[in-house]
């Protein structure tokens, strides 16, 4: 079994002392050009690593950045994990990325996890609406800020849209087209993000003078585009058929426009379809897709 290389073994070769392997790793600006050059051949000569558990004890945090999102299958966290990372980077941090798939009980597990490790920080895209999965954050006093969702006043710091005004903007774009009954296909009615758009939404019918019974909501279990292909089914089996439909995420909305397309309804002349989040997909679609864009 190879033996790990520690950094006494770099001392030693290299004829200074531990406190001095230590500074030219941490703080290269207190060392001499001469020692700070010999001390990085011997480390490269042996291959050394530093112990990042050992640094985290001394310091009492990583130097990792977590960022737990609801659904890295969709493009638009993806987006976010790479703007995240680009930052981190810059800052001389790495990027922890998690999955809750929209469950309350994955996202205790890892905000614990992250509490366990001591991370420098947290960005969560919340799937427990009531924001008691962060208190494991507040009592070891780790930062973290909310992505995707406005936060109250006790909740700290976010980084959000405006979902209400989003939806409604969905909402006027359909009813100035001429659309006077609009299905809604939602998401987990947990996240705040869903019940916002929809929010917008109705906000949108009644500014136009429309009763709320104009909207028709199809729940969906997930974000994905399988759940948008069994809302799509649903939808066709109304007797009465809205002419529009608002998805919550564009990943539902492919997933309508397949089950519409195949089923010979032309959009958007039969059937109006708008979704949310404006993905790269959305406009590579066989059929285009109108979405509300996120900055």
């Amino acid at each position: 079994m190879v033996r790990t290389v520690g950094i006494k073994d770099v001392a030693r070769a290299a004829g200074v002392s531990v406190g001095t392997v230590s500074n030219v790793i941490n703080r290269p600006e207190v060392v001499t050009e001469e020692t700070k050059e010999r001390v990085q051949a011997v480390i490269r000569q042996l291959g050394y690593v530093r112990s990042e558990s050992a640094r985290q004890l001394r310091a009492g945090h990583s130097r990792l950045v977590a960022l737990l999102v609801l659904d890295m299958a969709n493009p638009f966290f993806v987006e976010l994990a790479r703007g995240a990372e680009s930052a981190a980077r810059a800052a001389g941090l790495g990027v922890m990325v998690c999955n809750s798939g929209q469950s309350v009980s994955e996202e205790d597990t890892y905000l614990s996890l992250f509490a366990e490790q001591r991370v420098r920080g947290v960005l969560v895209t919340p799937a427990d609406s009531t924001g008691r999965s962060l208190d494991v954050l507040r009592r070891q006093n780790i930062p973290f800020v909310l992505v995707d969702r406005v936060a109250g006043e006790a909740e700290g710091c976010s980084v959000s849209v405006d979902d209400t005004v989003g939806g409604a903007l969905a909402g006027r774009h359909l009813i100035g087209a001429g659309h006077r009954t609009i299905a809604y296909i939602s998401g987990p009615p947990h996240l705040q993000q869903i019940q916002d758009r929809r929010a917008g939404l109705l906000q949108a019918l009644a500014d136009n003078g429309l009763p709320p019974e104009a909207l028709l909501e199809i729940p969906a279990e997930r974000l994905d585009v399988a759940a948008g292909r069994d809302a799509g089914a649903r939808l066709l089996g109304l007797a009465r058929r809205p002419t529009a439909v608002l998805c919550a995420n564009d990943l539902l909305a492919l997933g309508v426009l397949q089950v519409v397309y195949a089923a010979g309804i032309a959009v958007p002349r039969d059937l109006a379809i708008v979704g949310y989040d404006d993905i790269e997909f959305a406009a590579a679609a066989v059929v285009p897709l109108t979405s509300v864009r996120q900055p």
